[in-house]
């Protein structure tokens, strides 16, 4: 039995304790996230700016592949932010069913609660609040969409995952700097990099621990790009081939050619006939020098069977 999960990393624990507990189920979980998201200086910064605002604003936050730690390289930092906090503030907030509405509502009372008392703890712990903060409107569960500036790495608002319209702006000086403290994280699901050196970019998305790294981009999906995290944001993988691991086994059959009849004769009665491909080995200096029975190994599409 194979079982799949999204949601919290809470949640997730639990399911893999019931499923061991249990029988053993194949449990593929895909949990929670805290996302950096690294500015070069290098970066086409209209583009950059563009790709964080949706990295974390995409469903007013409440996504778990959010860009919610953003690094930016010190030397446009300001005028990252200036840009950033510029285009957050002309979002338009509103009914979610109309089709000109940037931000909409948070979807419980609860999760509404949580996001204004992390936007508490990240005032008072110092954050610089550089836009939003509070309650849109008097009726519905709607938070403006909200910056904080100058964070440092211990604070709540960049630690834990809001799931929320909050964006967490925090300066850098160099790619190994940037690179540590952006896996000093428990979680690994997403990262991002704005960056034109591509071969910067791409020694860099090596070492970010999550799994999947978007550059010049961000929340980019295609059906055929698997994805999953590392740590605690989950294990096992969904789209792509890796996605189909959960769902397949792996069988081994192991055969005495030489007490066999009609080894090479595969008639429509026999299994293998079937097989969309068929590969045959026979391994005779094993044979020869170890005097073990001949050997063939057979594989075919979705299973491998290896015949000695």
């Amino acid at each position: 039995m194979r079982f799949t999960c999204l949601g919290s990393t809470d949640v997730g624990k639990t399911i893999e304790r019931a499923a061991t507990e249990s029988n053993l189920k194949r449990v593929s979980l895909e949990l929670g996230g805290k996302g950096p998201h690294i500015i070069f200086a290098d970066c086409d910064l209209d583009l950059a700016v563009k790709n964080a605002v949706h990295g974390l604003f995409f469903n007013m936050g409440q996504n778990c592949s959010a860009g919610s730690r953003v690094f930016v390289e010190e030397s446009i930092y300001d005028r990252f932010l200036e840009k950033c906090v510029d285009m957050v503030k002309n979002r338009k907030i509103g009914d979610p069913m109309n089709e000109d509405t940037e931000h909409g509502p948070q979807t419980t009372q609860k999760q509404f609660d949580k996001i204004m008392e992390y936007i508490k703890e990240g005032k008072e712990e110092g954050a610089k609040l550089l836009t939003g903060g509070k309650r849109w409107g008097n009726k519905g569960l709607f938070i403006e969409p909200t910056i904080f500036a100058d964070a440092h790495d211990k604070m709540k608002i960049v630690t834990d995952e809001i799931f929320g319209p909050v964006m967490v702006v925090l300066k850098f000086k160099d790619a190994n700097e940037v690179i540590h403290r952006a896996n000093k994280t428990i979680y690994g699901l997403t990262g991002g990099i704005q960056c034109r050196d591509l071969t910067k970019a791409f020694a860099v998305a090596d070492r970010i621990k999550a799994g999947t790294i978007w550059i010049n981009t961000f929340n980019h999906f295609d059906i055929g790009m698997s994805f999953g995290g590392y740590k605690e944001s989950g294990k096992g993988r969904e789209l792509g081939p890796y996605g189909l691991h959960l769902y397949l086994e792996t069988k081994s059959v192991c055969v005495n050619m030489d007490a066999a009849k009609n080894i090479l004769n595969f008639t429509q009665e026999s299994p293998m006939s079937t097989a969309n491909s068929l590969t045959r080995s026979w391994d005779t200096s094993r044979r020869e020098k170890r005097k073990e029975p001949n050997c063939l190994l057979v594989a075919r599409d979705g299973e491998t069977k290896v015949y000695s």
